[in-house]
């Protein structure tokens, strides 16, 4: 749905984006993960044929950047991280008056299908600027779909919204998802991006890594067993004599297990902690946060440039 090769944005002697090499897959949500200034809304701007690259290339819904513009703009649908509602007219005008520049067949039906959808129907004549800042978010997705966009750009769309109205709007990211709507969005909220995202890209000019939350996970850190016990004695992990136990580390007085098959070798683990004498509460899997390994990345990404 999207592939992009080499695509570089320069701003006179500044470059924000650096040969990124990212490809997308129709009906994914790809989650673009990276600090402010990183170049994400550059690379979104491209992506859209709203700027153009300054070399590179990409195809985005089949059509090739740079030649088939209109065909791609036609074909997404942007929100941008500070969405220029018009605050005098109604939450329906605003619709209409983006329904009609797309030229929807019956615009007055698609505004209605989507403030509804949106649980806005009720509040359709009140001004766009008297809306609440989630209503408004609510409002400009809206319009970002109203001419049915094979591709749906979000950038930051919970960024300075409370946490009622930040999952609201999580709540219809979840809701539009498709096999025939791809959504790429772009946050440096990466609790948000863990829940949302089937993969996920780190970036910071250049792509740092993409690719499923947890597989990256398992990639950087293997997978690991916490054992909890009712009385930890010291040295006990050094009598674990099992050929799978790859490493143990105790951190407050648990067994933190390196493993590559915890599902398969946790039972023969807790079998051998017992025969040892060891009292065993209950095991869980160490799951480290996208935002450990995120900033993990990036302190190396900063280290090696």
């Amino acid at each position: 749905m999207i592939t992009t090769q080499n695509l570089t944005r320069r701003f006179g002697a500044l470059t924000a984006v650096d040969s990124l090499d990212l490809h997308v897959d129709k009906g994914e949500v790809f989650g673009f993960l990276g600090p402010n200034g990183a170049g994400k809304t550059t690379t979104v701007r491209m992506l859209a044929a709203l700027i153009a690259p300054t070399s590179g290339e990409a195809t985005i819904a089949g059509n090739e950047l740079g030649i088939h513009n209109r065909s791609i703009r036609r074909r997404v649908g942007v929100l941008t991280e500070t969405p220029g509602l018009y605050r005098r007219l109604s939450a329906q005008d605003n619709l209409l008056f983006f329904a009609r520049l797309y030229q929807i067949a019956e615009p007055m039906a698609q505004v209605e299908r989507y403030l509804k959808l949106f649980d806005l129907w009720e509040r359709r004549a009140a001004p766009a600027g008297s809306y609440s800042k989630g209503m408004r978010q609510k409002l400009a997705i809206a319009r970002a779909l109203l001419h049915e966009p094979e591709i749906l750009f979000l950038d930051e769309p919970t960024a300075g919204l409370d946490p009622e109205a930040a999952k609201t709007v999580r709540d219809l990211i979840e809701t539009l998802r498709s096999d025939e709507r791809t959504i790429f969005l772009c946050t440096h909220n990466l609790d948000e991006a863990d829940r949302l995202c089937d993969r996920v890209a780190l970036f910071k000019t250049r792509l740092i890594t993409t690719g499923r939350p947890q597989e990256l996970r398992e990639q950087m850190y293997g997978r690991r067993t916490v054992v909890h016990l009712a009385n930890y004695r010291a040295g006990i992990e050094n009598q674990v004599d099992l050929p799978f136990v790859k490493h143990i580390d105790v951190v407050d007085e648990r067994l933190v297990v390196s493993l590559d098959d915890p599902e398969a070798e946790n039972p023969a683990l807790v079998k051998r902690l017992v025969e040892l004498g060891a009292d065993v509460q209950f095991v869980t899997e160490l799951r480290v946060s996208l935002e450990d390994m995120y900033l993990d990345l990036m302190e190396a990404n900063d280290e090696s440039s």
